[in-house]
């Protein structure tokens, strides 16, 4: 078993603790651990002395950073640490408007970045800002996030709903030309009668609606303000995941204090990511009166609303507006986030009342987000299944 030394605990501790007046240690550091130091000290000391200083390549005070030590500093932080480390640190970077600028508007350093959900998002924030010589590498780094995220979410999210609408739109006892006899001999197979070496069916099962048109509208409405620059990431994916779907009708809606419709360009999230514009102010109100306008079966429709309901618009028109979509059928869902970046910050008094008025608030994970499309299909209770999940719901609880 290795033996961890007193000395060695105490450079952890001035790893940590930083240099200068921090350094209580009185720990002297070398080699590799030196040039670490040195990584994290010029990210994290930057703030005080507004210079970023990285080894020969100085920066020239009042917040200034030279791209060659940027450039260096990156390449340097992917060889000392893990990928995890190193997009908390490209997160924590991209804080300091300077280091942003460097990060994400020059061609050469963008390459080097360590693409994730979060670099996209400040890619998105910026826009326009990004100048012509930088957008095919912007792009670039969109579409390799856009493919790893799909790699991983959409087949288990594609198997889970069609699972969900084949189950859902069974038949129970039909026709005898509609019955699915592999599913009703399976269903069946406890009332086999020995005497007479056949089965005498219960239930039986008939196939699914044969139909062109959808068996379910999705509508993921979102909200396009600054602070849900993930959620719109993985909004975006999932929605042109569920765009796949013949037997779903996805429907993509974002806004601020205007509404767009983005449902022709989830044939291509990427598309999607670069036609948002993050920032600006929140009109979730306007939102929900497009959405009533595009529903047009509200007893087969989900509607995803994504915010932190933090409203710009008109407050009380948004709880009647919301109150009536769900009256009309529609089985509403607000999500105050949809991304691994943990508790965000909302409107706790629009969460209690949307609560109230018979729509689950909560935050959900990338991870469960299929699983939650797949309850809402088949109509569960999402207030109890966000609770058989662990998922804290917020504001009032659903009364019996």
């Amino acid at each position: 078993m290795e033996t961890i030394t007193n000395e060695e605990t105490l450079k952890k501790w001035r790893l940590i603790l930083g240099g200068d007046e921090a350094d209580g240690t009185g720990i002297k550091l070398s080699g590799e651990e030196a040039s670490v130091d040195l990584s994290l000290t010029a990210l994290y000391e930057f703030e005080r002395k507004r210079s970023f200083d990285y080894g020969e390549q100085k920066g020239k005070g009042g917040g200034q950073a030279s791209s060659p030590g940027v450039a260096r500093w990156l390449g340097d932080i992917r060889k000392f640490f893990p990928e995890s480390v190193v997009q908390v640190l490209q997160k924590d970077a991209m804080k300091q408007p300077v280091l942003q600028q460097k990060l994400m508007l020059e061609p050469e350093i963008l390459e080097q970045t360590t693409p994730d959900v979060h670099v996209v998002a400040t890619l998105m924030e910026l826009g326009k800002l990004i100048p012509e010589k930088t957008k095919s590498t912007a792009r670039m780094v969109v579409q390799k996030v856009v493919d790893e995220l799909i790699q991983k979410l959409e087949q288990r999210t594609i198997s889970a709903i069609r699972g969900a609408i084949n189950k859902s739109s069974q038949k129970r006892n039909p026709k005898y030309n509609e019955i699915d006899w592999n599913t009703t001999i399976k269903k069946n197979l406890k009332h086999y009668q020995p005497d007479y070496k056949t089965i005498i069916p219960e239930t039986r099962i008939g196939y699914g609606r044969k139909s062109k048109a959808s068996l379910k509208d999705i509508v993921i409405c979102i909200d396009q303000s600054g602070s849900m620059g993930t959620s719109v990431v993985y909004s975006g994916i999932f929605g042109a995941v569920m765009a796949s779907i013949p037997s779903v009708k996805t429907k993509m809606i974002v806004f601020d204090t205007q509404v767009a419709d983005l449902t022709e360009d989830l044939k291509d999230p990427v598309d999607i990511l670069f036609g948002v514009q993050l920032g600006g102010g929140t009109d979730i109100n306007l939102a929900l009166s497009f959405c009533q306008e595009v529903i047009t079966k509200p007893d087969d429709t989900i509607l995803v609303l994504i915010t932190d309901l933090y409203e710009g618009g008109n407050v009380n028109e948004m709880h009647v507006r919301m109150k009536k979509i769900v009256e009309s059928g529609v089985q509403a869902i607000c999500l105050l986030a949809l991304n691994d970046d943990g508790s965000p910050s909302y409107d706790h008094e629009n969460a209690a009342k949307f609560s109230a008025e018979g729509v689950p608030v909560f935050a959900c994970t990338p991870d469960l987000f299929p699983d939650l499309m797949v309850a809402a299909i088949q109509k569960q209770d999402l207030f109890l299944w966000a609770g058989q999940n662990d998922i804290v719901l917020q504001g009032v609880q659903k009364k019996k």
